[in-house]
C-alpha cells in the first residue's frame, strides 16, 4: 500500500520535512516514489508547499495520507481558500 507521509531531513534540532509517496512497509526516511511537497515547521508561520495535482493523482490510485499529511493538506486548502477538499 502506498502512503503519503513526512520524511525528515535537516540537521539535528533543525527539522525539515518532505511530503513523499512511499510504500507503507518502508522506513520513515527510506526510499520513496515521489516528492510531493515540503513542510518547514521552524518558520513563523510554518511553511507548507504541496503539489496539489500530484497529491490528487496519488489519492486517486489508492494512496492513504497519514494523519500529519492530512492536516497539512487541510491547512493548505484552507489557506488557499479552496473549497475543494484534498483527501
Amino acid at each position: 500500500m502506498v502512503k503519503l507521509r513526512l520524511a525528515r531531513f535537516g540537521a539535528k534540532k533543525r527539522p525539515f520535512y518532505r511530503v513523499v509517496a512511499t510504500d507503507s512497509r518502508g522506513r520513515r526516511d527510506g526510499a520513496f516514489l515521489e516528492v510531493l511537497g515540503t513542510y518547514d515547521p521552524l518558520t513563523d508561520p510554518p511553511t507548507v508547499q504541496l503539489k496539489a495535482d500530484r497529491i490528487q493523482y496519488w489519492l486517486s490510485v489508492g494512496a492513504k495520507p497519514t494523519d500529519a499529511v492530512g492536516r497539512l493538506m487541510a491547512a493548505q486548502a484552507k489557506a488557499t481558500g479552496g473549497s475543494k477538499e484534498v483527501g
